[in-house]
């Protein structure tokens, strides 16, 4: 057809540019590789400015990374619509539902849904829709698109990297891991594969196993994403941290391979910063800070730049307790304001969905300062961070606030219940000895006389990891 052109999926475009596809196809391929050349969709609206699907794609990109100039390419792509093929009119529902300020996330649910149905090899639409449904807390859905769209996916890279994940977080472990290692085999340079597999190993306390495994995989990032980058590398130094190695080694990979991301030009400094006070959390809640010396402190005055607020509620939060813990609390409160005026413009619907966020943001705020009951308070006498998935973390990433409340509950003497959920803890991850010390202090306090078996297995864990 006259001035229609292939996608990557096959899929009709209404360009008449090659240049414009070939673009397209290149951002194709920075999502699903989570790149960081993202930008080179803007290349294919301004080869073909008249192109829907470009500049719809266009406007998504820049949603994250330069909303002001975003509207132009929504216009655009609003205002060539009826010249626009069947696939991209669909892509263009599903885009502008996603972007469109306190729109419905079921609705773009939906409309994901349909095009996946229509066109199920758009990986891309996929991988948005993935996205959409981790922050929605909702991997039940994310699984199962995957699973509408993979029979005519089946040889495709990326496909089960995107399989493993929901899988992950619905805590299907073994189906995970199989998904993730037939995404590594068909793409070893599958980033998103290497993470799943790596997750895997750490839920597993497979440490040892796990560094050695992302360490291998580690020359083939160079081209990931600030946060896709770093992030990987916060799995490495956490599995370190769990495993009891040398907190140098911690420290090495702090330095060398989240923060020195900071020195690229390129650098997104937000997806840095995220994995950073992720890491330092972890340090922090196990009592380890002194080995870092100041650089809570720097990061803190980093990110007391509003420049970096209100972009992710997770890295809001982790914002709110890094100022409060260096004794920044005014802006930890302005932040705390501004996160609460958001909820207020927010739907019902979406309003009651994050208030759980909202309340563990606060609780992070007295934790940071210092006011350790009333952190707790807060954080309720029933926590479970899984419950936050609304601030879009991953279980792994959540789990600092579990151990920031177990760490509350063993401080402030409620012993039989740190016990309770602490036993409760090793039972699924028996692995890691940091439980098996706080299990030990409980001991001591109530005067049990395992405490002394359990400070035994702690110590044989410690030294079984990276002796």
């Amino acid at each position: 057809m006259e001035g229609v052109k292939l996608d990557k999926w096959g899929y009709e475009v209404k360009t008449s540019s090659d240049s414009c596809i070939i673009a397209i196809n290149d951002y194709y391929h920075q999502v699903l590789n989570y790149g960081r050349k993202g930008g080179v969709i803007l290349e294919a609206a301004v080869d073909d400015p008249n192109c829907v699907l470009a500049n719809i794609l266009a406007s998504h990109f820049l949603c994250s990374s330069n909303p002001s100039l975003a509207p132009r390419h929504i216009q655009s792509a609003k205002s060539h619509l009826e010249q626009a093929t069947s696939y991209e009119k669909a892509v263009f529902d599903a885009v502008n539902s996603l972007i469109t300020e306190d729109g419905d996330d079921y609705e773009a649910f939906e409309l994901h849904s349909r095009v996946l149905k229509d066109f199920p090899r758009d990986l891309v639409s996929l991988k948005r829709a993935q996205v959409l449904c981790f922050y929605m807390g909702r991997p039940d859905l994310s699984l199962g698109l995957v699973k509408q769209i993979l029979p005519v996916n089946q040889k495709e890279d990326y496909v089960y990297g995107m399989l493993a994940f929901p899988l992950l977080e619905l805590g299907r472990m073994s189906d995970a891991e199989e998904a993730a290692k037939k995404g590594y085999e068909t793409n070893k340079q599958d980033c998103w594969a290497q993470h799943a597999i790596c997750h895997v190993l750490q839920y597993e306390c497979r440490f040892k196993e796990a560094v050695q495994f992302m360490e291998k995989c580690s020359t083939s990032w160079k081209s990931c994403s600030s946060f896709m980058y770093t992030h990987n590398w916060w799995h490495v130094a956490l599995c370190y941290l769990e495993g009891h190695c040398s907190m140098k080694k911690v420290l090495e990979v702090y330095d060398h391979c989240i923060l020195k991301e900071l020195e690229k030009t390129d650098a997104m400094h937000a997806e840095v910063y995220l994995n950073a006070l992720g890491l330092l959390l972890r340090v922090y809640v196990r009592g380890e800070n002194h080995i870092f010396g100041d650089r809570l402190k720097i990061l803190a005055d980093l990110v007391a730049d509003q420049a970096y607020w209100y972009l992710e509620w997770h890295l809001d939060l982790l914002i709110t307790w890094a100022l409060a813990f260096t004794g920044e609390l005014t802006k930890a409160e302005d932040l705390l304001k501004g996160l609460k005026f958001r909820i207020s413009k927010m739907s019902k619907k979406k309003q009651h969905l994050m208030q759980r966020g909202i309340q563990l943001a606060e609780a992070m705020y007295e934790y940071g300062r210092g006011n350790d009951e009333q952190a707790l308070a807060l954080l309720g006498p029933e926590f479970d961070a899984s419950q936050c998935k609304m601030i879009g973390a991953s279980d792994e990433q959540l789990d600092v606030f579990n151990e920031v409340w177990y760490s509350l509950l063993v401080k402030l003497g409620r012993v039989n219940k740190a016990i309770e959920v602490i036993e409760a803890r090793i039972k699924i991850r028996e692995g890691v000895p940091f439980m098996w010390r706080l299990l030990e202090r409980c001991y001591s306090m109530s005067g049990r006389l395992e405490a002394g078996i359990v400070g035994e297995k702690a110590s044989s864990l410690e030294a079984a990891y990276f002796d």
